[in-house]
């Protein structure tokens, strides 16, 4: 009780911060999709038909605005305004479910969406893999494509003109099968750094996703921005909702700066806008895929340390900080981890 009441006490603080700084600052939730229906057993990328319907459902339900992706990009990096609850919708594998089932059930709702295509897999034509020619279909229909690679490499310490090569090969394939040329990317595994990120800039492309949750608004680096992945068992149309009203969780001055770890646990670190509430520090919590719940210390001056309580295990992990805002929504920052 005594928690709840603290928070109470909090809200009309943090709902004054949402007033300010979410009317001006463009920003929009991107959903995530892998597999849809998917019977193989593959964990971790397949949501239910059910699940998937009842996301579609929600989505129509008047209470949102679902927009192309490229046309959300093209608002967060000029600055214009977008409607509060904005969403766009992402499949981020070239599986065959894409054009089976997700595909026509997006087309009846009016719903627009990107593919992501890493096309090594799909030229090898494999039994649950798309083929150019249903991608093209999709693509004449109003599909969008992004460039995912061509054969879906860690990206992270790998020479510069392997990656050049893996990026305008890929590009080079999907503009000759479609004649569209990709202006988005997404990082494999979402992994990245400053290099990688520079060079996708310096090919041209708009903007590019990684696979930490969190709200894309117009103060991100556009080549970092984050995701929400929609699979199953969390896929529920409550976590859907959670996702599709949450807000920027508004923070400067981050470490690590980059993903790949050379200490263990991490010295995580950021600093609070301001506008997030002069109270926000008491609300915020954090967690750690894998570990659990970790320790938030205010350090001064709005600066925060969030401190695992364990190290992180070897291969990918994220960070999510919340912070409750007013009307049932949450404040939402995430990171993601790469220990070797």
């Amino acid at each position: 009780m005594a928690a709840t009441l603290g928070l109470a006490c909090l809200l009309p603080s943090l709902a004054a911060a949402q007033t300010g700084i979410d009317a001006t600052l463009p920003r929009a939730v991107i959903l995530s999709y892998s597999r849809v229906g998917d019977e193989s057993g593959v964990t971790g990328s397949n949501i239910s038909i059910e699940n998937f319907e009842a996301h579609l459902a929600e989505l129509r339900s008047g209470e949102f605005t679902v927009l192309p992706v490229p046309d959300i990009i093209d608002a967060l990096r000029a600055g214009r305004p977008l409607p509060d609850k904005t969403v766009g919708i992402l499949f981020d594998e070239p599986h065959s479910s894409v054009y089976t089932t997700a595909w026509p059930r997006l087309r009846a709702a009016r719903l627009p969406a990107t593919l992501f295509v890493a096309t090594d897999t799909v030229d090898r034509a494999g039994a649950d893999t798309l083929s150019w020619s249903e991608i093209r279909d999709m693509a004449s229909e109003g599909l969008e494509l992004g460039n995912q690679t061509a054969s879906y490499p860690h990206m992270l310490g790998i020479e510069r003109a392997y990656l050049l090569g893996q990026i305008a090969r890929a590009a080079d394939r999907i503009q000759g099968e479609t004649g569209r040329k990709p202006t988005l990317f997404a990082y494999p595994y979402g992994e990245h750094d400053a290099a990688v990120r520079a060079l996708v800039a310096a090919e041209g492309y708009s903007a590019a996703f990684g696979q930490q949750s969190g709200v894309a608004h117009a103060r991100l680096d556009p080549f970092a921005l984050p995701r929400f992945a929609m699979n199953d068992p969390f896929a529920s149309v409550e976590r859907l909702r959670l996702a599709v009203q949450a807000l920027p969780l508004l923070v400067t001055d981050v470490t690590p700066a980059e993903m790949a770890l050379d200490s263990n646990p991490p010295a995580i670190g950021f600093t609070l806008d301001p506008m997030m509430g002069a109270n926000a520090i008491s609300a915020l919590a954090c967690f750690v895929s894998g570990v659990g719940r970790a320790d938030v210390t205010e350090l001064g001056d709005r600066r925060i340390e969030v401190r695992p309580r364990d190290t992180l295990p070897t291969g990918r992990s994220r960070l999510n900080c919340t912070l409750p805002a007013n009307e049932g929504r949450w404040r939402w920052f995430g990171m993601q981890f790469v220990v070797p």
